[in-house]
Formats: C-alpha cells, structure tokens, sequence
C-alpha cells in the first residue's frame, strides 16, 4: 500500500463509500505487471470497452488488478457510478447532459496515441501503452467541481502527471504546457457545428503539472473511463474547475508561452488561464459561493459551500503564492 503523510484532504478508506456502490476497487493493476499476467494493457482496455457505459464496474469483465491505494479523498462519499456516467460536460457529443453518455460509443479508444512536441529533449508520436507501460497506477478520491456550480466525487485512478511529463524531459524554455483532445467529427458529432473552434485545448503552468496533485487519469471506480468521461486518458485537477480537466487527450505541447485555452477563446471575461475553485470569485453570472453536490435531489438540493481551491488548501496555495487571485482567475 502506498503511504503518505495524511493531509487535510485525506480520508480513511473505510470512508468511501457503500460497498454495492464500489465493489473490486482493484480492478486496474499495474501495467508492469501486464505481462507476467498474460494481459496487456491495450488487450484490457478494448475487453472492457464493449461493456454497457453505464454498468457499475463490477459487471465488467477482465479486470485489472493491484492498483496502488491512497488516502486522499477528505472523508467524502463519491458519487453513484452511474450518476459520474451519465452527468458530464463533454460538447464533443453535444451540450446536454446526458448527451456523452447516450452519443459517445463511436469513439474507439484504441489503439490511441499522444503527439509530444515543443521545448523537450523526447518528442514524436507516442502510443498510450508505452506512455505508461511501467508506471504504477494508483487510486486518488478527488473532489469534482464544475464552474457551473455543480460537484461530486470521484474516484479516479491513474498516475501522477508530473511522471508522465518527466519521460520527455522538458527544456528550461518549457514554462508552460498545452493539451489538445481529439478532433474527429465522425466519432464526435458535436465536433460537427457549434460556436467552439475545435479542437479543445488546455493548459497549465509548469510548476501546476508537476503539482503532486495532477493526475494523468486512465481510469475511475476501479475500471477503465468510460467515453463519456474522457477515455482512454485525461487530466484530473480537483484544485480547479472542471472544465481545466481535459478529456481524451491526443496532443501534449512545452511552450515557453502561456497558451490560450478553449473557454478563454471562447468568454474571456468568464473564464480565466487558471480556473483555480474560488467561492469569492463569482461567475459573471452566478455565484460560487455553494455548490449542488450530486447525487441531489429537486426539491431538497443538497448545497454545500464551496471550498477555496475546492478543499485543497494545503497541497497548491504556494503555487499562487503574491498573486493576485480575483485578477488572475
């Protein structure tokens, strides 16, 4: 088991959740061990991909096993698995809500790869598999919470991003670094019209991807991400609004310069380069003061107040230590 210096964010595991809720929360194991399994990595993946999207993981088949566990999780009950499937912001397959879940089955997963480029030592195309072939996968309970005044809890499991970007050995130019989803209207239809410039980008500051918080996501609940929530790979920044937490990666660029994201094209007297959760910082048109933590019902919402840097106070304030935040939001 994976030791850490408990911190305030942290909760115990018998925490979590139900066990009819989260069952064979080992189902990930290490790619490391793949081999000696007789199970590679790419060969589980596309097992589990024609399961039903939003079954509970443990009807899924192929499992896989000895993920590293962690504390973090602050004592919070993650979501119903079929809640964290069938609520997402994903306008690669429309605006609605329940569009990801209902559009995403034509996106393939594998095989799939990741470009690299810029101010770094490694560049090229890369497949996923070798990525992250002898990483150690670990699970990490976060806290999700949308700029739209929504959350829920997760449970995530991947590997620590700063690991990842590591392997490339960025330059000292690399100050920054840019993502890019895939941008294949034929596997995502809302990629087909609307007002955003596709395809979706994002990007973080140097010292915020090697934050030990940052995870590089191939999986939640103990199973592979499902399309709707981002397959086969995407960022989770629970320190920031969900929208930061790009999905289905396919480009990984170090710049020198801050790059402009997507929804800082799109509104940027609404959405900022960091994003970073601050319930003194209103939307433009609403508060983020609370939140509607999901699962919740209608008439008796269940709001919660919202928590600066969502909670995780200890582990990225330095970060934007002198920096004025109501300016660089």
């Amino acid at each position: 088991m994976l030791i850490k210096n408990k911190k305030r964010s942290d909760c115990s595991e018998n925490e979590v959740t139900d066990q009819s809720v989260y069952l064979n929360r080992r189902q990930f194991m290490k790619v490391t061990g793949g081999a000696a399994l007789g199970l590679s990595f790419g060969n589980a993946f596309a097992a589990l991909q024609s399961g039903n999207p939003l079954a509970p993981p443990q009807a899924l088949q192929n499992p896989f096993q000895n993920i590293a566990e962690t504390t973090y999780g602050k004592g919070e009950t993650p979501a119903p698995y079929d809640v964290a499937t069938s609520y997402n912001n994903f306008y690669e397959f429309g605006y609605g809500k329940d569009d990801p879940a209902k559009k995403s089955g034509s996106l393939e997963t594998r095989p799939w790869s990741i470009t690299v480029e810029g101010e770094a030592e490694v560049t090229g195309v890369f497949d996923l598999d070798d990525i992250i072939k002898e990483a150690a996968l670990e699970e990490r309970i976060y806290r999700l919470r949308c700029v739209e005044a929504w959350s829920m809890v997760i449970p995530w499991v991947g590997i620590p991003l700063a690991d990842v970007l590591k392997k490339f050995k960025p330059t000292s130019k690399a100050k920054y670094v840019y993502f890019e989803t895939l941008h294949d209207p034929k596997q995502m239809p809302g990629q087909r019209g609307g007002s955003i410039d596709w395809p979706y980008r994002e990007g973080l500051r140097m010292d915020e991807a090697m934050n030990p918080l940052a995870l590089l996501s191939v999986g939640m609940y103990g199973s592979i991400l499902s399309n709707q929530n981002g397959a086969p790979v995407r960022l989770v920044l629970p320190w920031k609004y969900g929208f930061k937490s790009i999905k289905s990666i396919v480009k990984i660029r170090f710049v020198e310069k801050m790059p402009t994201s997507t929804w800082m094209m799109l509104a940027p007297n609404e959405y900022g380069f960091y994003a970073n959760v601050n319930p003194e910082v209103d939307h433009p048109r609403w508060s983020q003061k609370e939140e509607r933590r999901l699962p919740s019902g209608v008439l008796f919402p269940n709001v919660i107040e919202t928590e600066m840097f969502n909670g995780y106070q200890e582990e990225v304030a330095d970060l934007y230590a002198g920096m004025d935040l109501k300016k660089n939001f």
